[in-house]
């Protein structure tokens, strides 16, 4: 005779008691791992430069890549109360060649794209606080609207920012041939170069996407570095064409968010995530 189950009581039961305890050991353990993850990067903190990539800083748009000036102002005051000091990626490269000493904890804050605002309002900020920046223009783009003119970039320069290469026209280099690629390399760099910028040495890959033959075209076209979108921190073994960057967009919870990017980079970094 077959046994007859009322109420919800008999096997379903035990399946979904048994699912739930399979659920709570999942979360137990994820817990565990961040917890002793945390605790890792505390008391074992990686060594390495972070470089933090940036769009825009203003009050008038409202995209993800805009952060707003007092967030910006309040992230830049946050790296300084941690001990940080700007340097540029000429800077970090110089002393991987022994021609300088890094301050103890060095940072470097990027920006992609060439957006007007990077002066108007990125650059007050930056000089309140003695701080430096590195900006990487989209050639084509320069004196377009809501973009750098060239006077503008003349200035940035003047005032210690250095200028780096975004290709001439933010187009990914992995779907173009390479003669394509070449040509967006070499022309973004001699453009700048000819209309009386100092001389291009750094590159953000569009997209952040690069391929295997991306560092031997950028060092055929004598650049020095290029950034990518992968987070890590960078170290002088890291590959210079492969740098780490720490993506920063429009924050949603404050310097918490903010503070939480930097320590996911130092656990990448811990975990050899993404290492170069």
């Amino acid at each position: 005779m077959s046994k007859l189950y009322v109420g919800g009581y008999g096997p379903r039961r035990k399946s979904h008691s048994l699912m739930k305890r399979v659920i709570i050991a999942v979360v137990a353990v994820v817990a565990i791992f961040l917890i002793g993850l945390y605790a890792a990067v505390a008391l074992f903190p990686p060594k390495g430069v972070a470089i933090l990539e940036y769009h825009k800083v203003n009050d008038w748009s409202d995209d993800e890549y805009t952060v707003p000036t007092k967030e910006f102002a309040e992230q830049m005051d946050e790296l300084k109360r941690q001990g940080y000091t700007t340097i540029s990626i000429l800077d970090f490269l110089r002393a991987k060649k022994g021609k300088q000493q890094l301050p103890e904890k060095a940072v470097i804050v990027t920006f992609d794209d060439g957006y007007k605002d990077n002066l108007t309002d990125m650059l007050p900020i930056m000089n309140e606080r003695g701080m430096t920046a590195t900006v990487f223009m989209v050639t084509n783009d320069i004196g377009m609207p809501g973009y750098l003119t060239w006077d503008d970039l003349r200035e940035l320069e003047a005032n210690g920012i250095e200028i780096g290469s975004h290709t001439c026209n933010h187009l990914p280099l992995t779907e173009m041939s390479p003669d394509e690629a070449n040509d967006e390399l070499i022309k973004s760099k001699l453009i700048m170069e000819w209309t009386g910028l100092k001389t291009i040495f750094t590159l953000s890959y569009p997209n952040g996407k690069y391929n295997d033959r991306m560092p031997e075209l950028l060092k055929k076209n004598e650049y020095l570095a290029a950034v990518t979108g992968d987070s890590g921190l960078n170290t002088f073994e890291t590959n210079p064409y492969l740098l780490h960057r720490i993506n920063v967009v429009r924050p949603h919870l404050g310097l918490t968010e903010f503070r939480f990017r930097l320590w996911k980079a130092k656990a990448f970094a811990l975990l050899g995530i993404f290492k170069h």
